[in-house]
């Protein structure tokens, strides 16, 4: 059933479409029970009611979508503006939709489709794991920007765009193992982790691997579950807790900045200093890791370039000038003042 009607989810429930109508709009001439299944078969078949043909027409004009898992990582902020200057620039508008870690991207994107007439989806954020089958009931082009690819996508007929986390991640452990440190801690994703926490945890283990040094799992700290991730208050209480447990470490790599600042608060707070006492390095060169007191040393994501580049794929993709792109950027280590040789 390509295009879902009124009429059809009134046959799918066996009521009249008065009465889909009536549970749609919350109507209080409608029992409780009833209106609670017309609008599970109606989020099942992802039916969105047409409020006028005006509306859907004036919808499928020009807009494309970008969807956002982790809308509160400060460093989707710069991505977020450039995304908006250059759709303004194709007088094209930018609708900007969260989509929460337990839902699937998507069924938002499918539903979002059908109700604005989108012409293109950017996804931007978490990870991807869903099959052909599942990415093919997108009738519209999208790019994916920095997610974490796994096996289960075909990265070769998806258009994306994204820095080698595993490489960048294995650039900073090994910049920490050259300067003397064999006692590295990390603050990671969690071990189920699919996305770029995992390729970023798998930098740090091939890295230690090179040097020779010997994996310790008590090394590795989670982020908390009931804490935002990639938060600064995440970083404090993980923190916390490694220097709690007396386990012995001289750097700690956080995988993004937000959590390295966090990670600092709670070494001044245990009484001791960054670097003297430990280093500490994080990723992704937000603002707040140079104007930190000591600046982070980071991995510096290219945030307004890898916007750019995935707006104008998606441009092309939108005018069939391309079938599919792939591009990977490089990141840049900033060695600034948290972290120092080891005497």
């Amino acid at each position: 059933m390509d295009t879902i009607t009124i009429k059809d989810i009134a046959n799918l429930c066996g009521v009249g479409v008065t009465t889909v109508s009536r549970a749609i709009n919350n109507h209080p001439d409608i029992s409780e029970d009833t209106k609670q299944m017309i609008l599970q078969v109606i989020k099942e078949n992802h039916y969105v009611p047409n409020n006028s043909a005006r509306n859907l027409k004036r919808s499928a004009s020009k807009t494309i979508a970008v969807l956002i898992k982790g809308i509160t990582n400060p460093f989707f902020n710069r991505m977020l503006q450039v995304f908006e200057q250059e759709t303004q620039k194709k007088k094209y508008s930018c609708i900007l939709q969260r989509v929460d870690e337990n839902q699937d991207e998507i069924d938002v994107a499918i539903e979002l489709e059908k109700e604005k007439r989108l012409k293109g989806i950017v996804f931007l954020g978490g990870y991807f794991s869903h099959s052909k089958e599942k990415l093919d009931q997108l009738t519209i082009p999208f790019v994916l920007s920095t997610i974490g690819l796994t096996q289960e996508v075909d990265q070769d007929v998806y258009s994306w765009v994204s820095v080698d986390d595993f490489q960048e991640s294995y650039k900073m452990t090994d910049y920490l193992c050259g300067l003397g440190h064999k006692k590295i801690a990390i603050i990671s994703a969690g071990m189920d982790d699919e996305s770029i926490g995992k390729l970023r945890y798998e930098g740090y283990r091939k890295a230690l691997e090179h040097h020779g040094i010997k994996f310790n799992p008590n090394l590795v700290r989670c982020m908390k579950d009931d804490i935002e991730s990639y938060s600064m208050e995440n970083g404090y209480a993980v923190t916390r807790e490694l220097l709690q447990s007396g386990e012995e470490f001289t750097a700690l790599y956080a995988i993004s900045d937000s959590l390295a600042v966090g990670a600092c608060k709670a070494i001044f707070e245990a009484g001791k200093s960054v670097p003297e006492d430990y280093s500490v390095a994080g990723f992704d060169g937000l603002d707040i890791s140079f104007y930190y007191n000591p600046s982070i040393t980071t991995i510096r994501q290219p945030a307004e370039k890898i916007a750019k580049e995935t707006i104008r794929i998606l441009f092309d993709l939108i005018h069939k000038k391309t079938a599919s792109e792939h591009r990977i950027f490089a990141a840049q280590l900033m060695a600034r003042d948290s972290t120092k040789p080891l005497k």
